[in-house]
């Protein structure tokens, strides 16, 4: 074992051995993988071993669309068999509600370049003749599912790696890791200590103890998790036999099973509701090859449902009962990238989908250790999404909650139960006595919109317009017409101050830092010039001769841009920064009489002239000790004022009391979000995410490239002189009674002009079978009935003179223009193209005509805000 190496490698399951090939293959041949046991000792071993590319994060499928192409390429490269198995497979619904998701997913895989296709249930049953299809009313195809051998591919990932030159070193546990003062990390083990620039926690069922070696809590939890195998099934040996292939893979939702083929017979696992985890506190160092005790009492309502959606598998028998632990985070994604706190302590963990994330996994993380940037948009897998609310009993909460729902649809207006609250401000009773639906936004309660007295202060969940539309309208209406107030204590807010405050802000941002008592608008980018913060940036003026500022963002993002911050710090410090989170908090006020109300609260002059658009201003607001921007997201004039806690009750008070005269109005982060669509305006991490330079997100005008000294600069000055690919549009939309969610499909009539469609990963195109077991060839495929006759739903991205150009980002209701309104991303040759017809937006199965609106149908020119 050598003493010395750049990296190691924590664990030597399927993601570890991903992680050091990747390292190996990016030129980092000086790694070590260190396996306290043997290979695959965790939860690999006993893995189902299925893989698929759909994920309800069209990036994070990006990702797992990459690890399906990986397994040939690693089976050549080490010799070694993955036991691949690429049968395509099936999600079948047996609701409408259901087919609605089925439908989203397949729009989805549209501009993803996936083969998805909507099918019948007979279509379904031609490939898995075990079930009854008259329990579905339909289905979903993907040809790139199927299954592998779990010990045979995390094997090939090891010895391509140790081709490349990694080492692998076996039976020998880590013991301890410390720090020294020059940033080498040493990796103490049974037979010796190591000294490395990097350590990656790849522990899997032991990642929490590994982080705990260096003080950090990581948000994961084993859960046990059953599958059974029957025994042989002659139908599954006589379809095998008739068309010389596999039975596909199917999912149910109802039955929250799955199942595909095994030898002769079948496999079926289930994500029961009774779920139960496995070492809640601390994880065995002795744990290892083994088992758990199955218990099938657990899983028999499932097994109920499943028998009864699949007849042929209820009366085979049961050859064994597997039940395993694997670890999840409270959203079920990966815990991946750089631990905010710490140099060089790296992350992949949680990877409890490891056959179809874990190549992805290793390959972002190896792009981001070698090259400064994973290469992708990783925010769903970064671990610095959870914040400190995210305690051990919090994670363990949210993941039984996770894993229950595992098959579970997610509806855009649903709120899930489990931990919460976790935060909450000094109005929470008060939101919540005010008939407040609340929300959890990054750990905080915050108020959505607000049901009318007497009735049940509660969102019925739908992917259409609900219980919520016309309460949310009235809010949008009150404020527009008069004054409403909301909380905003759901940014992030950070201080940044001292001598050199001023220069390191000008190195981060592209925007100029403003004077004393003014306030900017800036994106930051990383050094490939991508969007990675959008910033509300106030200049406090000096004090005891250091420069002040106030900096507001996203509150999602504040590990992740913290971490950045930390990076860029300068040594010799001059520059503090503190992060106030919920030790600072706010109230908005907005609307044509918010002047006005906010006059009667304070004892000085807030006229227009002496209270300019974009000034900031120390003030005593309704007697308390306040900061207040005259800035509104509701892009209409608005004042957002900030405090401390304990002065926040006192301020709502004086707010509502004062605007009792104008008729004030509450309104929750709904109606905010839907003024903010009728101004054009992005959000970030939907519109404004590291995949998009700032030019395609049309932050041109807060990119000042003469200022010659931020980061991202030069990348960002190419991106100018050559002209964005992509370019950030709105678009109203002739939509029914749903609306964008994000994620649809943009459709342009272009003909034969390639505007930049979507290329499809590789491995696309496996076969499907007609109702007597025959191939049916791809150029033959009927469109089903779900689609229409839309023949797109076989080519996946073009449909005669129509293309698939684009995708949106998010949208809703613009309440009070009473449009249905979307943004996204299109080619830059098509973005100010506002012809009606020549766009169309695919809306739960429906394609609606839409059409870009370049000017913001409310106050284009700016007014009411600056007036």
């Amino acid at each position: 074992m050598k003493s010395h190496v750049k990296a190691v490698v924590i664990g030597g399951g399927v993601v570890g051995c991903s992680v050091l090939y990747h390292l190996a293959r990016a030129g980092w041949t000086d790694v070590m993988l260190i396996e306290r046991s043997e290979l695959t000792s965790g939860s690999s071993w006993h893995a189902a071993g299925g893989f698929h590319t759909l994920n309800g994060d069209p990036n994070v499928a990006k990702l797992q669309a990459y690890t399906v192409q990986l397994y040939k390429e690693l089976e050549e490269i080490s010799g070694q068999s993955c036991g691949l198995h690429l049968t395509g497979g099936a999600m079948v619904a047996d609701s409408p509600e259901r087919m609605d998701f089925l439908r989203l997913a397949h729009a989805k895989g549209r501009y993803l370049g996936m083969d998805t296709e909507l099918i019948t249930p007979s279509e379904v049953k031609a490939m898995f003749p075990l079930m009854d299809e008259k329990n579905f009313v339909g289905a979903m195809w993907d040809p790139v599912e199927g299954h592998l051998d779990p010990s045979g591919t995390t094997h090939a990932y090891a010895k391509a790696a140790q081709k490349l030159g990694a080492e692998i070193v076996l039976r020998n546990p880590v013991t301890e890791l410390t720090q020294d003062a020059d940033g080498t990390w040493n990796v103490v083990t049974v037979n010796g200590t190591v000294r490395c620039e990097h350590v990656v926690n790849c522990g899997g069922l032991w990642a929490r103890e590994v982080g705990r070696m260096v003080g950090v809590e990581l948000p994961l939890l084993a859960m046990e998790h059953m599958y059974l195998l029957t025994e042989d099934i002659p139908e599954v040996m006589e379809f095998n036999k008739s068309t010389g292939r596999e039975m596909i893979g199917v999912m149910d939702f109802k039955g929250e099973i799955y199942t595909r083929q095994e030898r002769n017979g079948v496999l079926l696992g289930t994500y029961e509701k009774a779920c139960k985890p496995w070492s809640p506190v601390n994880t065995p160092w002795d744990f290892g090859h083994e088992l758990l005790q199955p218990d099938i009492d657990r899983i028999a309502p499932s097994l109920e449902v499943g028998f009864r959606h699949f007849p042929g598998i209820e009366k085979a028998g049961i050859k064994q009962i597997i039940n395993g632990p694997f670890t999840f985070a409270p959203d079920g994604n990966p815990l991946v990238g750089p631990v905010q706190g710490l140099t060089n302590f790296w992350c992949a963990c949680a990877v409890m989908a490891g056959f179809s994330q874990g190549g992805g996994v290793g390959l972002a993380l190896s792009n981001w250790m070698v090259n400064g940037d994973p290469g992708f948009d990783v925010w769903g897998m970064d671990v610095a999404r959870f914040g400190e609310w995210a305690t051990l009993r919090y994670t363990n909460a949210k993941v039984r909650e996770n894993y229950s729902r595992r098959f579970s649809i997610r509806f855009p207006n649903e709120e899930l139960p489990a931990a919460r609250p976790a935060q909450t401000t000094p109005l929470y009773d008060t939101m919540v006595g005010q008939n407040a639906v609340m929300g959890d936004s990054w750990g905080l309660e915050t108020p959505l919109w607000f049901a009318p007295k007497g009735t049940e202060p509660k969102d019925i969940v739908s992917y259409r317009r609900s219980n919520d539309f016309e309460h949310i309208g009235n809010e949008v209406r009150a404020t527009r017409e008069s004054v409403g107030v909301t909380e905003i204590a759901n940014f992030a807010k950070y201080e940044v101050s001292g001598p050199g405050a001023r220069a390191f802000l000008d190195q981060l941002m592209t925007n100029r830092m403003p004077k004393a008592g003014r306030i900017v608008l800036t994106p930051m980018l990383n050094e490939f010039g991508k969007l990675i913060g959008d910033f509300t940036i106030a200049n406090m003026g000096p004090k005891s001769g250091d420069d002040r500022f106030m900096i507001w963002g996203s509150s999602a993002a504040q590990k992740y841009h913290m971490r950045w911050f930390e990076k860029h710090l300068p040594k010799d410090g001059s520059v503090r920064i503190h992060r106030f989170d919920q030790t600072l908090v706010g109230l908005a006020i907005a609307g044509p009489k918010s002047q006005a109300l906010l006059a009667k609260l304070t004892d000085v002059d807030v006229s227009t002239k002496a209270f300019r658009f974009m000034d900031f201003r120390e003030m005593a607001v309704g007697g308390a000790p306040c900061m207040v921007n005259r800035i509104s997201y509701t892009g209409d004039l608005g004042y957002e004022i900030w405090m401390q806690p304990a002065y926040e009750r006192l301020v709502y008070a004086a707010i509502k009391d004062a605007g009792e005269e104008f008729g004030i109005a509450d309104f929750g982060m709904r109606a905010l979000l839907s003024m903010r669509l009728e101004k054009n305006f992005p959000t970030w991490f939907r519109e404004l995410r590291p995949i998009y330079g700032p030019y395609e997100g049309g932050m041109d005008r807060f990119i000042k490239l003469e200022k010659n000294d931020f980061i991202g600069r030069e990348a960002a000055a190419k991106e100018h002189a050559e002209g964005p690919k992509l370019r950030r549009v709105s678009m109203i939309v002739d939509a029914l009674d749903a609306d964008v969610m994000g994620d649809e499909p943009i459709w342009a009539k272009v003909g034969d002009t390639d505007h930049g469609t979507v290329e499809k990963p590789h491995g696309y195109g496996a076969p499907r079978f007609d109702a007597s077991g025959a191939v049916i060839p791809a150029g033959n495929r009927s469109p089903s009935s779900e689609t229409d006759g839309d023949a797109s739903a076989v080519l996946g991205i073009r449909d005669g003179d129509w293309r698939v150009v684009g995708w949106v980002t998010s949208g809703g209701f613009a309440h009070y223009v009473g449009k249905s309104m979307a943004q996204g991303y299109v080619p830059a040759a098509l973005a100010e193209d506002e012809r009606s017809g020549l766009f169309e937006i695919e809306i739960l199965g429906k394609r609606c005509t839409a059409r870009i609106n370049v000017e913001p149908p409310f106050d284009p020119a700016g007014e009411k805000m600056r007036g």
